[in-house]
């Protein structure tokens, strides 16, 4: 099929066809949120002319903006512009269910395997976790604190969160990063050039602010629901981690570690072998929080905590895409807002700077076998074409040898 010209784009289709597109992404979709957004421009970009480069652009600009999954709720844009709301869940489903499924099925093998804790192969994933974060950390760090002032707020934001270790702290933390940016950091910096094509969508203003309105409300029940020990609690935990998380992917994971871990939902071990596992299967690593709802000591257990979990924590970022559409043009050329998401996202390196010293090394290196696994994890991931999934595996491997 054709590329599309600029402003082009087609929008008639079924969701059927949707789903069967995006479940071979969630099939095949390796290495993390940068890869899938590879794999979606080749698959609706340039095989089938979907929209157009410049559309996908400002799409995937959007998302980046938004909290969430940034590459889960691109495919949920991309889905609704196809074939409505039901496009829009159908995108969901079929890109999420695979890592799902698996991480779901990990978790039952875990059960199993508890008495095994200890066991090397579980060290082997904890010191490849650290590998995997930090390789992340310094691609972000790279591209989102540039220059001296973004560098230094990350820097403080990384103290703060280390030593004051509360539920508050890291909201607070991007609190501050928006209001440092907004009045430090200049318009320069952050220049954008105007898009070439809109996003089409039939998404309404006034429908954009009931999705916001009930994202808040959503929030706010969640915030005061967290400490509940019912299947509620359980959700809320989930809603609030996904409501929070800038910049997608393993920033989820110290949100997720305050709000399992610290509570004692889950072990400390688990949620670190499960996070590790997490990194070599296709798919979002959000589908991480099925691992987490099935494992979580609460009324829900098993298949139905992990699907209440899944739906938490993808459930604000859908809301928020559905919210900013009809507003998508205002809202990224003003230059206060981007200011603001700037200095949210200095935030976020240091907030993920905290948590690759605790709980990741903290717990993945202890002794020098494990410093080396996880060392040599981190240059293998260096290497071009080099896949993270294999070289989670081959971690886990070397561990049960050695740790």
């Amino acid at each position: 099929m054709r590329a599309l010209d600029a402003g082009e784009q087609i929008t008639e289709g079924s969701a059927f066809e949707v789903f069967k597109v995006f479940l071979v992404r969630g099939l095949t979709s390796f290495g993390g949120p940068v890869a899938h957004l590879g794999y979606y421009h080749e698959a609706f970009v340039k095989k089938r002319g979907w929209l157009s480069d410049a559309a996908y652009a400002d799409l995937i600009a959007l998302c980046q903006f938004l909290p969430g999954p940034a590459s889960s709720q691109v495919g949920m844009a991309i889905g609704l512009m196809r074939a409505g709301y039901l496009g829009m869940l159908a995108a969901f489903v079929g890109f999420t269910l695979p890592s799902a499924l698996l991480m779901y099925g990990f978790a039952e093998a875990f059960g199993f395997l508890s008495p095994l804790i200890g066991s090397g192969w579980i060290a082997g994933l904890k010191a490849a976790a650290v590998a995997v974060v930090a390789l992340a950390l310094l691609g972000m760090a790279r591209k989102l604190t540039p220059d001296l002032r973004r560098l230094t707020m990350a820097a403080g934001c990384a103290a703060l969160v280390l030593g004051m270790h509360t539920p508050w702290t890291q909201l607070g933390a991007i609190l501050i990063g928006a209001l440092l940016g907004l009045f430090v950091i200049p318009n320069k910096a952050v220049e954008t050039r105007e898009a070439e094509a809109a996003i089409d969508t039939k998404v309404g203003r006034r429908l954009g602010v009931a999705a916001f309105g009930i994202f808040v409300l959503l929030l706010f029940v969640a915030f005061m629901l967290r400490g509940s020990p019912t299947g509620i609690g359980l959700a809320a935990h989930f809603y609030h981690a996904g409501a929070l998380v800038f910049g997608g992917g393993h920033v989820v994971l110290p949100l997720l570690e305050t709000e399992v871990v610290d509570p004692g939902l889950v072990s400390r071990d688990a949620f670190l072998a499960g996070y590790g596992a997490a990194q070599a299967l296709p798919g979002p690593l959000f589908a991480f929080s099925a691992y987490l709802g099935s494992l979580a000591q609460t009324p829900l257990a098993g298949a139905v905590g992990g699907l209440v979990a899944l739906l938490a924590i993808f459930l604000p970022g859908a809301l928020l895409v559905v919210a900013a559409l009809p507003f998508w043009r205002e809202l990224q050329h003003a230059p206060g807002a981007r200011r603001a998401l700037a200095g949210v996202n200095a935030a976020v390196v240091g907030i993920l700077a905290a948590a690759l010293y605790d709980p990741v090394f903290t717990a993945g290196v202890n002794s020098l076998d494990s410093f080396a696994v996880a060392t040599s994890a981190f240059l293998a991931l260096l290497v071009p074409r080099v896949p993270a999934w294999a070289v989670v595996i081959a971690a886990a491997g070397v561990g049960a040898v050695i740790l």
